[in-house]
């Protein structure tokens, strides 16, 4: 038995024949003090509902509650999953509540009690979307405190790049208008079962009371789109798509026109959407 009186994940997955399914981006982490380690990182968590989607059997469910999160709801697809959340349920009474469902389709909002904080290890399938639906909230600054999430490595990098840097694209762009975005750590490819084949990414996202300098977020995503894709394209020809002269535009921000989409900042995309 483990400090919360319920039996060790292992046998919790044995139990409920649960196992990891591919097309559903699982991949169950079995190491419960990696799970205090990921709930402990979203601190505080008194005070919270923590949102959680994806929970399996509850390796992360049972560290959050853990650690002293007033409420958590656990958004899980996947039916095998819901009798081993109803165990973590019973032993935390009052203080979980499981909605079965597709995360893309809840209305996270109808569920919120005070303040939240979203904590999740993502399906890898869904995990993009998802973050980019929870980034394009409106209005802004938006109804959760902050975001703990993983994600593959190569996505949590593009998340925190800086321009100059490979990684740097449209997600780096969108996350860090809107938020302080950091990585945290990384999860070794051992620490779940099945291994996934890449390592992951702890990210904590916390959202800006003000972006700055303010812009449309449709005309940020028009103008990133135009850049990033079509990135070994000067800006002067790449930014065809959305300005009839370019070269103008970058010229009135003192932009270079001859330069490629990752050598501009954040800040430079939000002055050049303000244009639009």
């Amino acid at each position: 038995m483990s400090d919360d009186g319920l039996p060790p994940l292992r046998e919790v997955i044995a139990a409920h024949g649960l196992n990891a399914n591919k097309a559903l981006g699982q991949n169950f982490l079995f190491d419960l003090n990696l799970t205090r380690r990921i709930a402990r990182s979203a601190a505080p968590l008194d005070g919270f509902t923590i949102i959680e989607v994806g929970p399996g059997p509850g390796g992360l469910t049972r560290a959050l509650l853990a650690e002293g999160a007033t409420h958590v709801v656990a958004i899980e697809r996947d039916r095998r999953a819901l009798p081993a959340l109803a165990e973590i349920e019973a032993a935390y009474p009052g203080r979980l509540e499981v909605i079965e469902g597709d995360a893309l389709a809840v209305d996270l909002t109808r569920h919120i009690k005070g303040p939240v904080k979203i904590v999740a290890n993502l399906p890898y399938n869904v995990a993009t979307p998802l973050l980019i639906g929870w980034l394009t909230q409106e209005p802004w600054p938006p109804w959760f405190a902050s975001l703990t999430l993983m994600f593959q490595k190569e996505v949590a990098e593009r998340i925190v790049a800086k321009a100059g840097e490979d990684a740097y694209g449209r997600l780096s762009v969108i996350s860090q208008y809107r938020c302080e975005a950091k990585k945290l750590f990384d999860v070794n490819r051992s620490a779940f079962t099945p291994p996934p084949k890449v390592t992951s990414s702890i990210v904590q996202l916390v959202p800006r009371a003000k972006c700055e300098p303010e812009c449309a977020l449709n005309a940020l995503e028009r103008v990133t789109a135009a850049g990033f894709g079509q990135r070994r394209k000067m800006l002067r020809q790449s930014l065809k798509a959305v300005f009839p002269n370019p070269e103008d535009v970058l010229v009135s921000l003192g932009l270079d026109p001859t330069a490629r989409a990752e050598t501009l900042t954040v800040s430079d995309f939000a002055r050049l959407a303000q244009k639009l």
